[in-house]
């Protein structure tokens, strides 16, 4: 297993360090990833809520079950990890954050500008109009547009539908400015984003893995960390500072 003096050694040279953050980072939070033994909510599949159609037949079930996540993640609170990687981006360390999380901890760590590649639970958009909002408490009932008075739906990606094009166009821009890639918590199996670090790794950056498992990517990272990122993304800190 490589050594953290290793991933310290990478980030002191590395000239334009990205972060692409899965779901492991915000489990240390004790954020549920509701895949699994999560997946269940009443008699309901999980997987099967999060899509269109399930939306268009049932507005008030899906609405109830995002109330019921944003109500588990509201008790949630940014990890060390999380307050490490805006550190990070506040001193320049760090240039971008990308995300395939839709929980906001990071804007709550004080992450600026991440580009959230899956959406963020908090923010709502209409179903009819092009009117885009934000809520900072769970929904307690159907949601409409001040504008038009359609129905309001969570503005995160469902099965079945496309990332959004502007952040993901501003993803591969970022890519391939990368000469290092920093990959928390990810499965590395949930495409596009898996994909993400070999666009790095093709024009000559640098992989480094933390996770507390391997995974598909791990063989080709050119460092894994396994272990909590809480706990090794403050080691990490505290040796850049040497």
């Amino acid at each position: 297993m490589e050594s953290i003096e290793e991933c310290v050694n990478i980030l002191h040279n590395a000239e334009y360090l990205i972060a692409l953050t899965g779901a492991g980072i915000s489990q240390e939070s004790n954020v549920p990833t509701f895949r699994g033994q999560d997946g269940l909510w009443r008699q309901y599949n999980a997987m099967e809520l999060a899509t269109p159609n399930a939306f268009r037949q049932n507005p008030e079930i899906v609405w109830e079950w995002y109330a019921w996540r944003q109500g588990l993640i509201a008790n949630c609170e940014p990890n060390p990890a999380h307050l490490t990687l805006a550190k990070w981006e506040n001193e320049g360390i760090l240039k971008v954050l990308i995300t395939q999380n839709v929980d906001g901890l990071h804007h709550r760590a004080g992450s600026k500008n991440p580009l959230l590649v899956h959406g963020n639970l908090w923010d709502l958009k209409c179903t009819h109009c092009g009117y885009r909002g934000s809520i900072s408490t769970p929904v307690t009932r159907l949601p409409r547009c001040p504008e038009c008075q359609a129905l309001l739906r969570p503005d995160v990606v469902w099965f079945g539908e496309g990332l959004p094009s502007k952040v993901l166009d501003q993803v591969f821009v970022e890519l391939e400015r990368a000469d290092a890639i920093m990959v928390i918590g990810t499965s590395a199996m949930v495409q596009p984003s898996a994909s993400f670090p070999l666009v790095v790794q093709r024009h000559g950056g640098q992989i480094i893995e933390v996770n507390i498992e391997v995974t598909p990517l791990t063989a080709i990272a050119d460092i894994h960390l396994r272990g909590k990122a809480g706990e090794l993304l403050p080691q990490i800190d505290k040796q850049l500072r040497h």
